[in-house]
């Protein structure tokens, strides 16, 4: 028997036949009665919404399970990714109130690195400019560079190395 998505008929027999079993999909991946409830919903409006013709009502149902599935596990890592952040917040230090004296040693920081950087030989300093000041990741930099991403780690190792004995000549020390 052929059942179209989008018919009123078909529909309330999908619904009806289907919505258990998908409910207790989305619970079982969530363990969230509420956000398993959404998740129905938001198969049923897709599937709805796709007028889709099903051979039968378990290809219907199949398809469902199907979408019901990745909507539940999109839900579970994006709470999780949620949490992270929230972790991640929590645990940053309350912001204080710097001296003189804490301004004074970081500017001089700022002046031995920048003094370090410079150093560099250019094919060092160039990546680790791109990857620390730039916030571009190894892939990235290689497709500007036009080298591998392995390149640009070890690039970007011993740059980060000789950086530090650059620091360690000053006898200053960066934290």
């Amino acid at each position: 028997m052929e059942v179209k998505s989008s018919g009123y008929e078909s529909f309330q027999r999908v619904y009806k036949d289907v919505f258990p079993v998908i409910m207790r999909v989305a619970y079982h991946v969530t363990y969230n009665v509420d956000a398993a409830e959404d998740i129905c919903q938001e198969a049923f409006i897709r599937f709805y919404n796709r007028g889709i013709t099903f051979a039968s009502i378990d290809e219907a149902k199949y398809w469902l399970i199907r979408v019901t599935k990745n909507l539940s596990i999109n839900y579970v890592k994006r709470k999780g990714r949620e949490q992270a952040a929230f972790d991640r917040i929590k645990r940053q230090p309350l912001p204080s109130m710097k001296t003189g004296e804490d301004q004074v040693l970081g500017d001089e920081t700022r002046e031995v690195v920048q003094r370090a950087i410079q150093q560099l030989p250019e094919k060092l300093r160039t990546v680790l400019i791109l990857k620390e000041y730039g916030d571009l990741n190894y892939r990235e930099i290689g497709k500007i560079l036009h080298i591998t991403e392995s390149n640009v780690k070890v690039r970007a190792h011993r740059a980060r190395l000789q950086l530090l004995k650059l620091i360690d000549q000053e006898e200053i020390h960066v934290s």
